[in-house]
């Protein structure tokens, strides 16, 4: 029996590359997965994503290259917005489809009345249980980690902002079909929908599970252009340029912090490390931008109009033009 000799993986070489893709997550991927992919495609040295999206869930994941990673941390506390299927009747441990069931209830005779309660019952401010199997962390681990040992895990209430958590159809439902709600839901950083559509089965009486899960939307991204993998490999094929063409320039996801302008001499500064005394308006965290209408990062603002440097990029210390960012 000949045995073929083995292909040698290619090894990809890496480069610096930075800015922002508006991925569209397959179901099935991990969000880590769904990165370490397009990061290859790309081959970009730097990646990260802003907010995971659960396996079986699909939609936008913002995906940030290079520099851009630099500000990842900000974009994940931002309002988002999903469309979700929930099953009523059945609950899962992982409070989707992908878990196993825990529990089965028959579903009572709901009305749309009914159902607007509920939804209006968890909107607004509210204190929230995260899932069980959630990438929380607790002592450094994800408490999926700790759930999938078999271990007890307690997950304590916390207060989150649902701004929006409505009806879209219960067509399914009222038609003696499926047990099925269409929703849309509007939030903050922090809740999770896994959770809401959990929590409106109990407030329906019959428990729920999320049986599928899109989302839509991120600010600053509120009419996103996603790109599929398979797009991105279709474009891939055709040459780097037609790939690098999908990327948006760090400014993009940079609209919600107030911008602030300096001259060339006070970049350097800020670059160096040094604050810049004045009058600079407004206090908090700031998008610093240069002479040449480039941001060069983030900065901060005291009570006293002081301007310190927190996470600038690796240009912001050239005072001259600044190289053009992707198209």
């Amino acid at each position: 029996m000949t045995h073929k000799p083995r292909t040698p993986a290619v090894k990809v070489k890496f480069r610096k590359l930075d800015g922002i893709l508006l991925l569209d997550k397959p179901s099935g991927l991990s969000s880590n997965q769904a990165l370490q992919r397009v990061r290859h495609l790309f081959r970009a040295e730097k990646g990260g994503h802003t907010g995971s999206l659960d396996p079986l869930a699909t939609g936008l994941l913002p995906v940030c290259f290079g520099e851009a990673t630099k500000i990842a941390g900000g974009l994940l506390g931002s309002r988002k917005a999903y469309d979700t299927v929930a099953r009523l009747g059945t609950t899962t441990d992982t409070d989707d489809a992908e878990g196993q069931p825990l529990r089965e209830r028959p579903v009572p005779a709901l009305d749309i009345a009914t159902i607007d309660a509920a939804l209006r019952s968890l909107t607004g401010r509210i204190r929230q249980r995260p899932p069980i199997y959630s990438a929380l962390k607790r002592g450094g681990e994800p408490l999926y980690a700790k759930a999938r040992r078999g271990e007890d895990v307690e997950v304590e209430e916390r207060e989150v902002d649902v701004h929006a958590f409505e009806l879209q159809s219960a067509a399914d439902l009222l038609d003696a079909g499926a047990p099925l709600l269409r929703l849309h839901v509007e939030c903050g950083s922090g809740t999770y929908v896994r959770s809401l559509v959990r929590d409106l089965g109990e407030a329906l009486g019959c428990g729920a599970h999320v049986a599928e899960l899109r989302r839509l939307w991120v600010d600053p991204f509120r009419e996103p252009r996603m790109w599929t993998l398979e797009a991105l490999q279709a474009l891939a094929a055709r040459g780097e340029s037609s790939l690098e063409a999908c990327l948006l320039p760090i400014e993009a996801g940079m609209t919600a912090w107030p911008e602030i302008r300096v001259d060339a001499a006070q970049a350097r500064r800020l670059a160096q490390g040094q604050s810049l005394s004045g009058d600079f308006r407004p206090a908090g965290e700031v998008a610093v931008y240069g002479e040449q209408g480039r941001v060069l990062g983030l900065g901060h603002v005291d009570p006293e109009g002081r301007l310190r440097p927190q996470r600038l990029f690796a240009w912001a210390a050239q005072s001259g033009p600044q190289p053009d960012p992707p198209q």
